[in-house]
């Protein structure tokens, strides 16, 4: 497994390519990072096959782990997690949307909420930026937070958020493992199941994804509930600072208040309610009346259709024109009944972690804007959690995430068309924007339907 981390970090490296797509604003060395200089190069079939060895040795290693020593397999995940640290942000750019929206707020005064990196486009990390016409859909705790690496220019800020992801990551793994033990499972099996996931490690690390932050907070909450003195109340003050990161922490609220002792539900709920208000008054405090705009850009993203969400791969399978709107609410509809239903069982005594863990399964198959990388959320609930199906659904799903980038799926999940559609979707706004600068009138009220 770290043999086939170190050659996805040193290979990605190397040379500008696909799985870079920062590449899109230079080569600079210190987005390439130390790596660069050993020539190892990347293709999609060096791609596919380091990410099968790194699965297999995944599923190898979950067979033995309860068997190995714990301090071998913290080794081992704190180098995988190292070795991966040193290589370039890897399958996507939203990092650079994070630094793009510390830099907009702290350097040029522009509310993230209400501005978009494009109105900043001499800024220096603009070109690096994947989507330069949407807004910040990070809550306020996150984005007033992040402002605080806008000093350190472009590169520093990108190894400030890379180091966050790993010291996260495995701050995550350290507590999720602390919770099994408490819960009487193998803290060893626990440590190897969220540490060493390939989804993890290359995709949410590798990508220096806040998606981190939300794995940590729910280790957080996971080990103040477990043992035998649980603090709910504590608990459900770190899911509100999670929502103050990224608003799907806060799905486990309910679930964490009804899987409270019965005599502690009220006293929990109002733990709650007054960390969402200290969260609110942050926001007042910093974006005054855009507090909440941060769910203007979640209510955007969720009109779009990301490639391999289920809803568009299964409308596509049942020969559907696109992803028709009628289909995704019933993907809506299956989800709110799977939460209704995970909300009863738990109020009736059921563990209220595996419920929450079929829950959140339940939205990611849902929600037609899915990037592999949330696949992370659902390690921690499964890790702890005594239901074995629900864990073999999460690896599933782990297994779908990765499966999308290795070109043994074409075409059955990713057609050529689809991914120029994709293309020509993100490079109009550009085109646009560039058109404007150099003094042409582009007609706004001219679109392409570019619906797949």
């Amino acid at each position: 497994m770290l043999s086939s981390a170190f050659l996805l970090a040193a290979g990605a490296a190397t040379r500008p390519s696909t799985y870079v797509p920062a590449r899109s604003g230079g080569w600079p060395d210190w987005l390439a990072g130390p790596l660069q200089g050993l020539d190892v190069g990347i293709s999609r079939g060096s791609f596919q096959a380091w990410m099968l060895i790194m699965c297999a040795s995944y599923v190898l290693v979950l067979v033995g782990a309860r068997a190995l020593p714990m301090r071998v397999l913290a080794a081992s995940i704190v180098a995988a997690e190292v070795i991966v640290l040193l290589g370039p942000p890897l399958i996507s750019q939203d990092v650079f949307g994070y630094v793009a929206f510390a830099r907009m707020g702290a350097l040029h005064g522009l509310d993230p909420y209400t501005h978009v990196a494009a109105e900043a486009f001499t800024d220096p990390v603009y070109p690096f930026v994947g989507w330069p016409f949407k807004h910040s859909p990070y809550g306020a705790l996150f984005t007033l937070a992040s402002y605080a690496v806008a000093p350190l220019g472009v590169a520093g800020a990108l190894w400030a958020f890379k180091a966050l992801a790993v010291a996260s990551s495995l701050g995550a793994v350290a507590l999720v493992a602390r919770a099994a033990g408490r819960l009487g499972s193998s803290r060893r099996w626990a440590a190897a199941f969220v540490g060493l996931n390939p989804v993890l490690l290359v995709l949410a690390v590798g990508g220096a994804h806040n998606d981190t932050l939300i794995v940590l907070v729910l280790a957080a909450a996971l080990v103040l509930t477990a043992g035998s003195s649980p603090r709910f109340r504590a608990a459900a003050g770190m899911l509100v600072a999670g929502v103050g990161v990224k608003l799907t922490a806060g799905l486990l609220l309910p679930f964490l208040i009804l899987g409270a002792p019965r005599r502690e539900r009220l006293a929990v709920l109002a733990s709650a309610c007054l960390s969402l208000l200290a969260l609110g008054a942050l926001a007042l405090i910093g974006f005054g009346s855009h507090a909440l705009g941060f769910l203007n850009a979640v209510g955007e993203q969720q009109q779009l259709v990301a490639t391999h969400s289920i809803p568009a791969e299964t409308a596509r399978l049942f020969g559907l024109t696109g992803t028709p709107t009628w289909w995704r609410h019933l993907f809506v509809a299956g989800f709110l009944a799977v939460l209704a239903l995970a909300l009863w069982r738990t109020a009736r005594g059921a563990d209220w972690r595996a419920a929450a863990g079929w829950s959140t399964l339940a939205l990611l198959v849902s929600t037609a804007w899915l990037l592999p990388w949330y696949a992370v959320s659902l390690l921690p609930l499964a890790a702890v959690s005594h239901d074995r199906r629900l864990r073999a659904a999460t690896l599933l799903f782990c297994a779908y995430a990765v499966l999308i980038h290795l070109k043994l799926a074409d075409p059955v999940l990713s057609p050529p068309s689809t991914r120029v559609a994709y293309h020509v979707h993100t490079a109009i706004p550009r085109l646009r924007h560039g058109l404007e600068l150099a003094g042409f009138e582009v007609l706004h009220d001219v679109q392409l339907d570019l619906r797949w």
